[in-house]
Parts: C-alpha cells; sequence; structure tokens
C-alpha cells in the first residue's frame, strides 16, 4: 500500500492567478531617418534625426531618442545644427499634445520630467521652465508663462513661480504677474484659477467699476454668476449697484438643440434714482425690456413652423437706462414683437397661422397687441380645370380662394400695461374674404380679367350711442354681443404689353427697347353702410342728429359707405438699352443695361359721385445708375383739382391741369476704394464694396453695449484671428456710402415747402491693416445743422482688441473706451471706461 503522505501534492501557490505585470504592455514601435542604435549590453537603443516612437496611446517625435529597456525610460531632446536647436520633442498622449526642450518618460511610474514646455489647452498657450507629470492627469510646473497669444514670442503672459495643471479640465497657479511685451506691470494676482474644459463652466462674471455719472455716484456694472445649465442651456445673470440707490439686474439665457431649435432670451429691470429724496430735483424711475428671438430649424418639422421676435418694455428704456448704450434703438421710436406658429395641411390647400404681436411707439407710449390672430387660408383651387389640371378656356381658368381671419385686439398705453385695465377696452371679430378670377384672351393681344369677392365680417364687440341730457354729450357704450355684415365688389380689367425698339448703327450702344402696359379697370361696389345707419341726437335741438352705426369702432371698420362705380387707369414704363461690348473682337455678348427701372402713373374716375370724380394721379420712378451703385427712386401726386381759401377741394381743375401736391426722392449711392482699382475684376470689387444700391447703407453706425464682455462695439461679426501685417503702401482702402433725401409739399393755398432736406454719410478708412476708422453722420440741408454723429476707432492687436466710440454732440453725446484680450477664457482682463449720455427722467 502507498503511503498517502508520499503521493506528490498540488501547489496552489504555482497555479495561482497573481503573477508579476510585465512593465511594458505594448510594442514599442521606432523609425528614424539616420541612424537606429542598439546597446545589448546596457538594453538600450537610441533612434537619430526625425525619431518616432509609438507605444500604447504615446506619440512621441523628437530630434533624438534614447530607450532604456534597464530602466523602463525613454529620453528625448532636439538637434543642434547651424540654424539652432531644431527637432524639438513633441509628445503627445490621447488627446494631449505638448512640445518641449527635453523630456524623460518612465514606462512604469508613467511619470515624466519634462524640461522647456509648451502645450496649449483650449485657448491657452503654457510654457514652462521645469514640469513634473506625475500621471495622465495632473502636471506641476515651475516658473510658467500662460497666453493666449500663439506668437513664438508672446504680446503678453502672465507668469508665476508655480502651477498644477489637469490637463483637459483647470489650472491653477499661485502669486502671478502680468506681464506685457516681456516688461511686468504691477498688476498681480495672489492666486488664480483657468478652467480649461471644452464645455461650459459656471463662474463668477467680475464687475466693471463705473464712476462716469455724479448723478449715480459711484458704482459697479455687470458682475453677476453664469450657470452652465447643461450643453443645450445656459444662464447669465448679471446686476449695476450705485451709492445714490439706482440698481439694475439683467438674466438672459441662450439655448440651441441641434437640428430642432435655438434662441436668445433676456429680461432687463432697472430702478432709476437722480438727485436726493427730499429735493425738487429727485426723480425715480422703474423701467423694463423684454427680448425674446426663437428660430427653428426647417428641417425639425418640414410642414410646420414656431418662430418668435419679441421686443417690449418701458417705451424709455433705452433712453434713460444706465447700462444700454443701444444707439440704434435710442433713435428708434417704437418697439415690434410677433410670436408664429404656422403649419401646413398636408394633400390639402389648407394652411394655418397663429400669431400675437406687439407694436409699441415710444414716443406716445402707445400699444398696441393682437393676443392672437388666427389666420385660415386655402390656396386658389380650380375645380373647372380639365383632366390633368389642364386650364385652356376661361371656366378651367376660373380659381377660388378662401382667407379666414380671427382677432383679439388690445388697445393700451404705457400706464396701464399688464393691468387689468388694459383688457376693459379689447376687441374682438372675425373677418371672411373670398374671391374668384379668371383671364380670357381678347383681340388676340389684349388679356380681359373678371374677378369678384366676397366679404363677411363677424364682430363680438358693438356701440351703442345715447344722448345725454343732463351733460348735453353724446355718450358711447361698448357692448358685447354678435354682429355681422356683408359686402360684395365686381370688376374687370383689360391689359396688354406694347414693345417698341429703337436702334443704332453707330458706336456701342446698339437698341434700346421701351415696354409700355397699359391697363384699364371698372370696378363697382354698391352703398352698403346705408341698411345699418341709427341716428343719434347730439344737441338740445332734436332735429340735430348724427349718423352711426354699430360696427363704427369694430376691429374690422364698419361696412363701406356710398356707391362706387369707378374706372382705373395705369400705365408702367419700362426702358432697356443693349450695348456692344468695348472690344470688338471679344467673345462677350451684348450687355444689357437698364435705364429706367419703373415709371408708373395711375388714376381712376368715379362715375356715381356728383362732383370730384377724378382722383389724385399717382407717379413713380425707379432707376440705378454707375453699375448698380446710384439707386434713384421717386413718387408723388397731383391733383387735378382747385381748393379753395381753406384748403377745400372744389369741382374746378387747375388752370395748369395738375398741382403738385407732394413729392418724395431718394439717393442710396456707395462707393470704395476698391472701384477704382482696375486691376481687380468686377466680381471681386462688388463683394467687398460692403453696400451696394441694393442695400442702403448703415448711417447709423454700430451699436455700443457695455454688457458685452468682449468689446464695446456691436457691429458686424468680426474674426478674432490675428490680421498680418504688411508694409505701409500709397494705397489706403476706404468706403463712403451717401443716403439722400427730400420731401415737398404744397396744399394748394400757401407756396410749396420743403419738409425734409438732408443728406447722410457713413463709411470707414483702412489705414493699415489693423487700424481702422469708422464715421457715420449728417447733415440738415434746411435747417443748417449737423445730425446725429458718430466715430469708431479700432486697433487690432493680435490676441488684444481696442475699441474707441465717440459721439461728439447731442442728446447722446457718450463715449466709450475698451482694451482687452479677445480670448473668452481670459475676458475679465480688460479696461475700459466710459461716460453714457446724460440720463434724465421725465
Amino acid at each position: 500500500m502507498k503511503d498517502s503522505l508520499l503521493l506528490k501534492k498540488n501547489d496552489t501557490i504555482a497555479k495561482d492567478s497573481l503573477k508579476p505585470k510585465e512593465t511594458i504592455e505594448d510594442i514599442i514601435t521606432h523609425i528614424a531617418t539616420d541612424y537606429t542604435f542598439q546597446d545589448a549590453k546596457h538594453k538600450t537603443v537610441t533612434l537619430y534625426n526625425e525619431a518616432n516612437i509609438k507605444y500604447t496611446d504615446i506619440d512621441l517625435k523628437s530630434g533624438i531618442i534614447v530607450v532604456d529597456y534597464k530602466k523602463n525610460t525613454l529620453f528625448a531632446k532636439g538637434i543642434i545644427d547651424s540654424t539652432g536647436y531644431t527637432q524639438r520633442p513633441v509628445f503627445k498622449q490621447g488627446s494631449q499634445e505638448s512640445e518641449q526642450d527635453s523630456m524623460i518618460y518612465n514606462f512604469k511610474s508613467k511619470r515624466a520630467m519634462i524640461y522647456g514646455l509648451k502645450t496649449q489647452q483650449g485657448e491657452m498657450y503654457t510654457y514652462g521652465t521645469k514640469t513634473k507629470r506625475e500621471n495622465d492627469s495632473t502636471v506641476y510646473i515651475r516658473k510658467i508663462r500662460f497666453t493666449t497669444s500663439d506668437k513664438e514670442n508672446p504680446d503678453y503672459y502672465i507668469a508665476t513661480n508655480k502651477a498644477k495643471l489637469v490637463p483637459g479640465k483647470k489650472i491653477i497657479v499661485g502669486l502671478s504677474n502680468l506681464v506685457l511685451v516681456d516688461i511686468p506691470t504691477p498688476l498681480f494676482l495672489p492666486f488664480a484659477y483657468f478652467p480649461m474644459t471644452e464645455k461650459s463652466m459656471s463662474g463668477f462674471l467680475i464687475p466693471a467699476f463705473d464712476t462716469g455719472s455724479s448723478a449715480r455716484g459711484i458704482g459697479f456694472q455687470n458682475g453677476g454668476y453664469y450657470f452652465a445649465i447643461s450643453d443645450y442651456i445656459d444662464l447669465t445673470v448679471l446686476g449695476d449697484a450705485y451709492s445714490n440707490g439706482s440698481w439694475g439686474t439683467r438674466i438672459s439665457s441662450n439655448y440651441n438643440k441641434r437640428y430642432n431649435f435655438n434662441g436668445v432670451f433676456s429680461l432687463n429691470f432697472e430702478n432709476i434714482i437722480n438727485g436726493i429724496r427730499g429735493f425738487d430735483d429727485y426723480a425715480k424711475s422703474n423701467n423694463f425690456n423684454i427680448r425674446w428671438n426663437h428660430n427653428q430649424d426647417s428641417k425639425a418639422s418640414p410642414n410646420s413652423r414656431f418662430s418668435a421676435s419679441v421686443n417690449l418694455g418701458s417705451s424709455r428704456f433705452f433712453r434713460e437706462s444706465l447700462n444700454q448704450f443701444n444707439i440704434a434703438q435710442n433713435q428708434n421710436n417704437s418697439f415690434n414683437s410677433s410670436i408664429n406658429y404656422s403649419k401646413t395641411f398636408v394633400g390639402t390647400p389648407f394652411n394655418m397661422a397663429v400669431t400675437a404681436s406687439h407694436q409699441q411707439n415710444t414716443n406716445t407710449q402707445s400699444i398696441t397687441m393682437t393676443l392672437p390672430s388666427l389666420t385660415l387660408n386655402m390656396d386658389r383651387i380650380y375645380p373647372f380645370a380639365g383632366k390633368g389640371g389642364i386650364k385652356k378656356n376661361a371656366i378651367q381658368k376660373m380659381g377660388f380662394n378662401y382667407n379666414m381671419q380671427g382677432r383679439y385686439l388690445i388697445n393700451t398705453t404705457d400706464e396701464e400695461f399688464f393691468t387689468r385695465k388694459m383688457f376693459e377696452t379689447a376687441r374682438a371679430g372675425i373677418e371672411h374674404k373670398t374671391s374668384t378670377n379668371t383671364n380670357i384672351k381678347a383681340f388676340k393681344y389684349f388679356t380681359l380679367s373678371p374677378s369678384a369677392n366676397y366679404e363677411e365680417v363677424w364682430q363680438f364687440n358693438y356701440i351703442q350711442k345715447d344722448y345725454d341730457a343732463t351733460r348735453n354729450v353724446v355718450v358711447t357704450d361698448t357692448l358685447r354681443g354678435f354682429k355681422s355684415f356683408r359686402e360684395y365688389n365686381i370688376g374687370l380689367s383689360l391689359s396688354t404689353n406694347i414693345y417698341g425698339d429703337f436702334s443704332f448703327k453707330k458706336g456701342r450702344l446698339k437698341a434700346i427697347r421701351h415696354t409700355l402696359r397699359p391697363s384699364i379697370s371698372f370696378g363697382y361696389r354698391p352703398d352698403f353702410r346705408q341698411n345699418h345707419v341709427r341716428q343719434v341726437q347730439q344737441s338740445a335741438d332734436p332735429f340735430d342728429l348724427q349718423e352711426y352705426t354699430v360696427f363704427d369702432q369694430g376691429i374690422y371698420g364698419s361696412p363701406s359707405s356710398g356707391l362706387s362705380n369707378s374706372i382705373g387707369i395705369s400705365l408702367n414704363n419700362v426702358l432697356e438699352a443693349k450695348v456692344a461690348p468695348k472690344d470688338p473682337d471679344s467673345d462677350k455678348e451684348d450687355e444689357k443695361i437698364m435705364i429706367l427701372n419703373n415709371l408708373n402713373f395711375s388714376s381712376s374716375y368715379n362715375i356715381a359721385a356728383d362732383s370730384l370724380r377724378w382722383s389724385n394721379v399717382s407717379f413713380s420712378a425707379g432707376t440705378r445708375l454707375f453699375k448698380d451703385k446710384l439707386a434713384l427712386n421717386l413718387n408723388g401726386s397731383l391733383d387735378p383739382y382747385q381748393v379753395n381759401e381753406n384748403g377745400q377741394k372744389i369741382n374746378k381743375f387747375n388752370p395748369g391741369i395738375f398741382r403738385l401736391t407732394n413729392a418724395n426722392m431718394t439717393m442710396n449711392y456707395s462707393i470704395t476704394s476698391s472701384d477704382f482699382d482696375k486691376s481687380k475684376k468686377k466680381d471681386e470689387t462688388e463683394n467687398k464694396s460692403g453696400n451696394g444700391a441694393n442695400n442702403p447703407p448703415d448711417t447709423m453706425g454700430a451699436d455700443i453695449d457695455p454688457t458685452n464682455r468682449f468689446g464695446r462695439q456691436n457691429a458686424k461679426s468680426e474674426k478674432n484671428e490675428p490680421v498680418e501685417t504688411e508694409l505701409y503702401k500709397a494705397k489706403i482702402p476706404w468706403t463712403l456710402n451717401l443716403v439722400y433725401s427730400a420731401n415737398y409739399t404744397n396744399n394748394g393755398i400757401l407756396p410749396g415747402t420743403v419738409g425734409v432736406h438732408t443728406v447722410g454719410f457713413s463709411g470707414d478708412i483702412t489705414l493699415t491693416p489693423k487700424w481702422k476708422i469708422g464715421y457715420s453722420s449728417g447733415y440738415d440741408i434746411k435747417n443748417g445743422a449737423f445730425s446725429f454723429s458718430r466715430f469708431n476707432f479700432s486697433r487690432d492687436l493680435d490676441s488684444w482688441q481696442f475699441n474707441f466710440n465717440w459721439v461728439p454732440f447731442g442728446a447722446n453725446s457718450s463715449y466709450t473706451f475698451f482694451i482687452g484680450i479677445k480670448s473668452s477664457m481670459l475676458a475679465d482682463l480688460k479696461w475700459d471706461k466710459n461716460k453714457p449720455p446724460d440720463r434724465r427722467l421725465f
């Protein structure tokens, strides 16, 4: 029998899964341009010239690389040649990349010692003398410089002795000093924290110190907190505070969901105090402004759309605001808002739109709102069309459409806004419209177009007038209830086109074409008012009666009064020219030039009227000259009748046939320095010209927004990339935009007068590739004074930006000065100063 003690026992430790982990976890691949030297005795590999090593997620490029398998390290440095120290090590691990003078990396501990570090984290460039890399997530640096300038010799940097860097997350530094052009400044920070994540982070927003107004005292502006709620939405809360008790707050939010919608919302409120309580000059005002812009991506829902553009608030918000120097809004006398939802019913001719709108006059402080307006449209249908939709004869061409609109209208004022009283005078109604028309070819060259229209109005408010004998006045009451009326009219028009060609045998001008489009129409509409007229006594005399209808204050008006049996006449003229190319041997085609875009005349004759049957003759003309750079427009009205000494028309024709009652003329012209550069093509010139005849120039200039943390100028978006400078040349780019406006009125009693006669001009001058001056002003020729004027000075300082905006005179006399870093990461590193316009409370 075998002794059990002699049996061989299994060694459980030998089969233990715990084994020493290999230091080298993956294959090391390496290449070099000149040579690869392997030292078997010392277990090293040396790579020379354009060396490259790849190991796991590490990619190292350098002039010289030494791999030590015994010490589990690699050493990298550059090469010294005739050009200096070249091929510095570039170390990349994952998404992190850095450049340095030399480095030692340990495979086992994954630590590194780096000398002469240069790395980029987002917009921030980091330079360090000696760096200790603990692991993938922590780096300690000695004698470090931070900057957003990408130059080899940075414009500025923040210097500190030691710092801790967590790649992709943050940089924490000790005592720091701002250095400009290698010159230390007296600006120090005891410590600093720089977030480096690509995602937004919440944090405090440093306020600006303000001493610009002695009326408010000293204070702070635009201090607050930024909330990075999610990847789709954020929230900014800012506030102002002054020593005299004035304060303000601003709440704004941006939201964006890709392929769905995006928008911006802001709410501003200010409590403004002028003077000292108890004195005569003490005044207090509460103002607010709400803005909301929402846009829906067309891909989100092709058959429905929601959009919003809201701008409402106190009428004097921008005139009295402590922190909103919005020149365009200050000059504007109206606020407008609209919220729209539209839907198309696929497979039907119907579509629907729901709109809430708001119009506000900041001068009269009157507010009009529709909450809401519902519109239902039916596109034109052709019920008698032939098979396949063929429309040959007049019956088949007969089309019908339908439109329904319902509105709830509110008229109120600033004082009653957002109160119950604003709803007391609200009105509501629904309007139905339908029409049909067709066209017939007549006498080969004419088009005969008959039409018919029907309208029905439903109103849910109506008026009733009663005579109050005690006060001897007529009292008007608004009552709730349903009332309706109906109207219709029929018409017939006859039109044609007449062409006249004039050919020329000599010169480049080959032909001129004159196109005339005469039209004559007839319309008939009965008197619908007479069936709804009521009478009310308006004085103690019982025979002194006043006529009215219950619809007179309705949302869609009252029934049309008087029989209309009129003939309308209109004539449109167009002049075009055909010009041969300058080089007769070229392959270019003849150029078509528009001489006169339009010259229109229109009038009407009312057969049913007992006098003054002719209406005024309206005319308009427009053309473009000098390669479409000059846009000229003219319109006005001619009266065929005389007027008496009271200015009322009488049934007598003017001796001169027509009297010019009013006329308006506007001209827009844009010119740039590139227009005189013959070496450039025409299309390049137009692209650089800025404003053309189709786009009237902006004579207001850029807006000033103190809440903008990256500069004061709210002009068109400009890139922040540095501009490469060039040697000074004689050619200085410039632009000039001119606007001329004049109007004329004549009441027939006094000599005609010119009401408006002004010229406006704006533009810019680029003194150097980095210096730019903008200007905008105007001159009132009639009153002999300059209008609102503004000057903008800007300097691109590469990583910095300088702006100076100046309104030299007038009620909005002010200036703003700003110099700061372009990068949003160091947006608080700035200096700004402003003198706002005088704010007076009314």
